[in-house]
């Protein structure tokens, strides 16, 4: 059994009216996880520090081994969960793509 008829007679009832709503639902509920992966990434980039030095490098001004890997670890952390935010991101979408086939909705 392929996965399309699998999950069509999973989610297909016999009522061309209940696939409908069943349609609507896990349409909802995917629109409502990507909207909150896409506002998770959008906030996690606006957190990241600039890459580049500016106007600090006219100043002389010097940093520590410990204040650069401490910044590291931070800078860190939140590029890896930026990436698995838009990665979540990118999965739902194409799921979410591949629900819109009319195929899997009528059984």
């Amino acid at each position: 059994m392929d996965v399309v008829s699998l999950i069509s007679s999973l989610l297909a009832p016999a009522s061309s009216f209940a696939a409908y709503d069943t349609y609507r639902i896990v349409s909802f509920v995917f629109i409502a996880l990507m909207f909150v992966a896409a506002l998770a990434a959008i906030i996690l980039v606006m957190l990241q520090p600039g890459n580049s030095n500016g106007i600090d490098a006219l100043g002389g001004s010097s940093e520590t081994f410990y204040g650069k890997n401490k910044g590291k670890s931070t800078e860190a952390k939140l590029k890896m969960w930026t990436y698995i935010c838009l990665g979540v991101l990118a999965v739902l979408a194409i799921v979410f793509f591949i629900l819109q086939i009319t195929s899997i909705w009528t059984a």
